[in-house]
């Protein structure tokens, strides 16, 4: 039933005058609830299209972290993070791009193209340029393969490239970049500088015979800590899915800053600690991995963050025990756990095209890796 200020204030001169402004409060009141449901029901529409604008691999304005703790300074190239850029290239035989090292320390090994990202580049331009310092070519990312951290300290950005120009450097061309560049079958015996390689090469290899996510490429948008942005997902055995979100100001995704003694990941951690401190404990939560992540870099200290837009599934612990430390079998249960800090809230998603591909997305991983190498 709608009720119109109009109407409220007819019923206020009838009702004062028959002595009844009890009822009118109440008519008051649930015009005020009408009015609230009438906002969230809007909020909710406005996450929902994020979501879909971060699943379509977009990005968001940084609008700052809803946890920060003190000791998660901004992000400060060369000072508080490192970035390394690494590049896959293939060529018409399935051979990939290598580089013999002319490091003291590595001399003569081999290597894929890599290299640190320098004040005021971008993870694109980074890339490029040690491809060409390394290797000799010119080239352009297809996509980013896998995405490697030891802490927001330290992170590599690897990418799959495509060669667009230039030459391969020969042993004329050595220099303190690069003895040379080569192409390696993977067959051939080659002193590696490491191993860690070949499970990049091997993504890669993948990735060209069958992609498993979307195109995913840096989004030049700027950021001052390393930040994870989270769709933290809750779905039970019928297939219903609800999202953690975020009163105020307005509904929206929590984000927080990744701390230097933690993986990048353990931001989830913090978020479901401080909205559900009892079921955290009785819950894994899983970073799936990356829908979109941005970065500008141009502002050394102000824009050297990096905002990861994440998928995280809050799955209950499979093994469950009792107050006297006993294993019991666990039900599946048909509603999230139940929020206890009033500053969240968990929302059901109805809208059926949404939940279908958050859905797809859970029970297939199909998106960027983002893994920890601790």
């Amino acid at each position: 039933m709608c009720i119109s200020y109009l109407d409220c204030g007819v019923e206020y001169q009838n009702r004062a005058a028959a002595g009844s402004i009890e009822s009118l409060h109440v008519n008051f009141t649930r015009l005020s609830n009408l009015k609230d449901l009438e906002v969230m029901e809007k909020e909710w529409r406005e996450v929902e299209e994020q979501v879909e604008r971060l699943m379509s691999g977009q990005g968001s304005e940084d609008t700052g972290c809803d946890m920060c703790p003190e000791q998660c300074k901004p992000a400060t190239l060369k000072k508080t993070v490192t970035y390394i850029v690494c590049a896959v290239i293939f060529n018409e035989k399935e051979e990939v791009l290598m580089v013999q090292e002319a490091r003291q320390d590595c001399y003569k090994q081999w290597y894929l193209p890599a290299g640190r990202v320098e004040v005021g580049e971008s993870l694109e331009e980074a890339m490029r340029r040690e491809v060409k310092e390394e290797a000799g070519f010119d080239c352009e990312p297809i996509t980013l393969l896998l995405i490697q951290e030891q802490g927001p300290q330290w992170i590599r950005f690897n990418f799959l490239a495509k060669i667009t120009g230039g030459s391969l450097k020969t042993l004329l061309e050595a220099d303190q970049e690069s003895l040379q560049a080569g192409w390696w079958d993977r067959k051939a015996v080659l002193p590696l500088r490491g191993r860690d390689i070949i499970r990049i090469i091997d993504c890669g290899l993948k990735y060209c015979q069958e992609p498993w996510h979307p195109v995913t490429l840096p989004l030049d948008l700027s950021c001052r800590h390393i930040v994870q942005k989270l769709i933290l997902v809750f779905t039970n055995a019928a297939d219903k899915i609800w999202l953690l979100l975020i009163k105020a100001p307005g509904l929206h995704l929590p984000s927080a800053a990744a701390v230097k003694t933690h993986a990048v990941t353990w931001a989830a951690n913090m978020v479901v600690q401080e909205a559900l401190p009892t079921a955290y404990y009785d819950h894994d939560v899983n970073t799936l991995g990356v829908f979109s992540l941005q970065h500008s870099g141009r502002q050394q200290g102000r824009t050297d963050g990096v905002c990861f837009n994440t998928l995280v599934a809050l799955v209950p612990d499979r093994v469950q025990r009792n107050q006297d430390g006993e294993k019991v079998e666990s039900t599946g249960m048909l509603q999230p756990p139940p929020v206890e800090n009033p500053r969240y809230l968990w929302h059901e998603v109805h809208k059926q095209t949404l939940r279908e591909k958050l859905l797809e997305k859970i029970k297939n991983t199909s998106i960027l890796p983002l893994h920890s190498m601790y």
